[in-house]
């Protein structure tokens, strides 16, 4: 049957795809091979100058990529104008900062000069989520591609033009064929892919599950891997904060995508004095928003991607109220075409329903009232992820504990989590290992080579040697 994209908010199927051949799968990677051993000696002013073309590519036609996304994955229009633009500045910043992140780096030692440099790998292969079709790839290619190695992705099936679409962006901005490449495949292909030695990395953005298994594929052939993967991040809010702020955010941070977010705020933990007015006033401003067509400009909430993620919305939902959860608003799918899941909100949830301790990726709020800062912070590491939180306090104090004890790789004050190519992105945990963007991100998929050079070599010989 192929790979399929189906319209989410129709249910229609829009285009077929046929899987790569195994004859085929062998000239990409012979193409990366080849191209890695030239494409590595460029300079980074041309990779640069290449990064600055696929930006401008992005921005200029960032209502068509906002369109296709649109329609293979059900996220608002908006919200997929704001992922093209945000791809476009992405690869802005590392084209203007790549060069000095990979700089080398002199270190005195008794040899008359030592420094790190750093240095491509080579093939890397990307397995990549549906979420943010366009964004997911391009923080893991912006970086990757200035560092000087060259990338193969297998992106999720059912956005299979918007990964055609992102190699033909790669392509017409100027880099040589073969530096980035698109594998139509399936996920039961991606193992043999890892296991070939021309491919010298791995990333992966996606469930834990499909994390372990790559890891563990990877791990078999000693290839270094870096892994962004769930999350059932904390929103944690205190008497001095700000709370029609903090409620506003609420809102936006649990809704982000249609819910479908490794960062979206998914558990909002509050203290008692403030927790009945933050559940009254949240809900009502959840009533308010729209779940409807994605292309609509007044649409806040599309559909979720899938049946199958509908269907497991609806189950983790109806497991938790079994077990005792309180419905505060929604609760259902909408009795019409596509994927459409009402905004909810759960409250009073037990520790064995599935909505305390599972991800639910999708328009689904869990709220917790807690006594204390203390309570707060046990109830936010009792889970398995460890990615974002946010925290909102006007207390340093306060600040000062969640920045400390807080088991996340990202940890927000007064602010929604977002992703932000200044900064290092990754998890703890079940939410994975290692970094993208900034510094740290460009630096996983490099050899840092230390060098140490003695001029006149003791007892070495006459100086005429």
């Amino acid at each position: 049957m192929g790979l399929q994209s189906i319209n989410p908010a129709t249910g229609e199927l829009i285009e077929s795809f046929d899987e790569i051949n195994d004859a085929d799968l062998e000239k990409a990677l012979q193409r990366a091979q080849r191209t890695f051993g030239a494409y590595r000696r460029t300079s980074f002013p041309e990779r640069a100058g290449w990064l600055q073309k696929a930006a401008q590519i992005l921005d200029s036609e960032s209502d068509q990529w906002a369109r296709l996304m649109t329609r293979e994955m059900g996220k608002t229009y908006k919200a997929a104008v704001a992922e093209s633009q945000k791809c476009a500045a992405g690869c802005r910043y590392f084209a203007e900062n790549g060069a000095a992140f990979l700089a080398d780096e002199a270190i005195a030692t008794d040899a008359d000069r030592s420094y790190v440099r750093y240095l491509p790998l080579g093939p890397v292969l990307a397995v990549m989520p549906w979420n943010f079709p366009f964004w997911q790839v391009v923080r893991f290619a912006a970086p990757a591609l200035m560092a000087g190695n060259v990338g193969l992705l297998k992106h999720a099936s059912n956005v299979s033009r918007c990964a055609l679409a992102l190699q033909e962006v790669f392509s017409r901005a100027g880099f040589p064929e073969g530096v980035f490449q698109t594998l139509l495949m399936s996920s039961k292909r991606v193992a043999g892919v890892i296991a070939d030695d021309r491919v010298k990395a791995v990333t992966l953005t996606g469930s834990d599950a499909a994390g372990s298994k790559v890891a563990e594929q990877a791990g078999k052939h000693i290839k270094k891997t870096v892994m962004e993967l769930g999350g059932s991040d904390p929103f944690i809010v205190l008497p001095s904060a700000n709370l029609g702020a903090a409620i506003k955010t609420a809102i936006a941070a649990r809704n982000i995508n249609n819910g479908q977010s490794c960062i979206a705020a998914k558990r909002f933990i509050v203290h008692a004095r403030v927790y009945g007015e933050f559940e009254r006033r949240m809900t009502e401003g959840l009533a308010r928003l729209k779940v409807g067509d994605p292309m609509r400009e007044d649409t806040d909430v599309g559909p979720l991607a899938t049946e199958q993620i509908l269907e497991t919305i609806e189950g983790q939902v109806a497991a938790s109220v079994k077990a005792g959860a309180r419905l505060l608003i929604g609760g259902k799918r909408l009795d019409r075409p596509g994927n459409f899941y009402q905004v909810s909100a759960l409250g009073s949830i037990p520790r064995d329903a599935p909505a305390y301790r599972e991800e639910v990726f999708g328009p689904v709020a869990s709220l917790f009232e807690v006594r204390d800062l203390d309570e707060a912070i046990e109830l936010a590491n009792n889970n398995v992820y460890g990615l974002g939180s946010s925290v909102w306090t006007n207390d340093e104090g306060e600040r000062r504990r969640c920045v400390d004890e807080l088991e996340a790789g990202v940890t927000f004050i007064n602010s929604m989590v977002v992703s932000d190519p200044r900064l290092p992105f990754g998890g703890v945990k079940r939410s994975g290992y290692g970094r993208e963007l900034a510094r740290y991100g460009i630096r996983e998929f490099v050899n840092i080579k230390a060098v140490s050079i003695t001029e006149r070599p003791a007892g070495g010989g006459s100086d005429t040697e």
